[in-house]
């Protein structure tokens, strides 16, 4: 694992620009789109006029560090994981990831509906850059914490989607990436398993893992994160110690609704 300090994240003047009706694309749409691609079965659409969803974003984050993205909805929040997720590219600037991550967001996206739970394990490794000959060595590790029994050799076409949550949750931390983007995946699924999950990423943390999460929920980012970046109109508004950024965040958020 990289030593705790090393820079592993560089954001450097980022500018994304989108063409409008395309920019607010879920993470999961977006995910899928760039699988097609990779099957070329993808078709572009007719494109409108373009918003910038980024302005000029530079920051860098420290091997170790956890630092919560938050804003309001249409900050560029879910814009920014993309880029640092590798699902989209700075229309300018420059965005740098080093070590293997493991991107928790659009848990299903990289599934191949016709194939196995199982054939699906080694399918998605392979995104995350893990080869078959290393997935072997942890594919009942994923299929135990996943516990969706005989499934797993069923088509994921036939999985509800808590299921399929489960076995992308758990395929994504059984390769032991060195970061972890994570984007609201864990509003998905029954209790017992958001909170298995939850301990996973809390363990992560304490094992000197790089998170990066995107939320809502304030809480949320105060008990996992450090260091908050807060997006404004796709600006950084402050970017500072969590407890500082969020207190500044909901004066802002409860002066707007008076």
């Amino acid at each position: 694992m990289t030593a705790s300090g090393t820079e592993v994240i560089r954001v450097s003047h980022v500018y994304k620009q989108y063409r409008q009706g395309t920019y607010n694309l879920s993470l999961r749409h977006e995910a899928g789109i760039a699988l097609k691609r990779i099957l070329g079965r993808y078709v572009r659409k007719e494109a409108a006029a373009p918003f910038f969803a980024l302005h000029d974003i530079t920051f860098s984050v420290q091997a170790g560090e956890a630092i919560g993205i938050i804003g309001r909805n249409g900050a560029g929040k879910t814009t920014l994981l993309r880029l640092l997720a590798g699902i989209t590219k700075p229309t300018s600037g420059s965005v740098e990831v080093h070590g293997r991550f493991a991107t928790l967001i659009g848990l299903n996206a990289g599934f191949n509906n016709d194939m196995s739970g199982r054939k699906n394990i080694y399918l998605n490794a392979a995104i995350f850059g893990m080869p078959p000959s290393e997935t072997v060595a942890i594919e009942q590790q994923i299929i135990d914490f996943a516990d969706i029994g005989t499934f797993i050799d069923m088509p994921v076409k036939v999985y509800s989607s808590g299921m399929q949550a489960r076995l992308g949750f758990s395929i994504a931390i059984h390769i032991l990436p060195e970061i972890i983007f994570l984007d609201e995946v864990l509003a998905v699924g029954d209790e017992a398993f958001v909170r298995k999950c939850t301990e996973r990423i809390l363990r992560f943390k304490a094992e000197g893992r790089t998170l990066v999460v995107v939320s809502h929920s304030l809480s949320w980012v105060r008990t996992l994160c450090q260091r908050a970046l807060w997006l404004e109109n796709g600006h950084v508004r402050m970017d500072g110690p969590a407890a500082d950024v969020l207190a500044a965040y909901k004066e802002s958020v409860d002066l707007q609704k008076l």
